[in-house]
C-alpha cells in the first residue's frame, strides 16, 4: 500500500472515533500535511507531517505505515510517532491548564435562593 486517503489513515490510526468526524475535522481546518490545509480525499505517504488539533491538544506526527483498516489500539499506535517536541509542547500547556485551575475550589451545591439574593445584592453593590 503507497497511498491512503488521509480520512481513512486517521480513522484508521484512532485519532478519530468514526470516517464522518475525521472528515469534519480536515474541513475545519484542524488537520494540516507539512503545514497545509487539505481536503479529505488527500492521499499521503510514509514519512509525511501531519498536525492535528483535538479540542486544546496539537499533536504533530510522522506516519510511519499506512493502514484503512481500523484495528486495535497497540496497532494503531504503530502507524505513526508524535514528534518529541509535539510531546514537550503538549506536557508544557497541560502543565500551565493545570496551574491556572490550581486556585479554583468548585463548590459543594448550587446557590439556593437565598444564597442567590446574596450574591445578586453583592455584585449590584460592586456595579454603584
Amino acid at each position: 500500500m503507497e497511498k491512503v486517503r488521509i480520512d481513512k489513515w486517521l480513522w484508521a490510526a484512532r485519532f478519530f472515533r468514526t470516517r464522518a468526524l475525521a472528515k469534519k475535522a480536515i474541513e475545519g481546518g484542524k488537520i494540516r500535511i507539512d503545514g497545509q490545509r487539505v481536503k479529505p480525499s488527500k492521499e499521503i505517504r510514509v514519512g509525511e507531517s501531519i498536525i492535528i488539533r483535538q479540542g486544546w491538544d496539537e499533536k504533530e506526527v510522522l506516519v510511519d505505515k499506512l493502514s484503512d483498516q481500523r484495528r486495535g489500539a497497540p496497532d494503531a499506535a504503530l502507524l505513526y510517532t508524535e514528534t518529541p517536541d509535539s510531546v514537550d509542547q503538549r506536557e508544557q500547556r497541560a502543565a500551565t491548564k493545570k496551574l491556572a485551575n490550581a486556585g479554583h475550589r468548585p463548590t459543594d451545591h448550587k446557590p439556593n435562593k437565598r444564597e442567590r439574593r446574596q450574591i445578586h445584592r453583592f455584585t449590584e453593590q460592586g456595579n454603584h
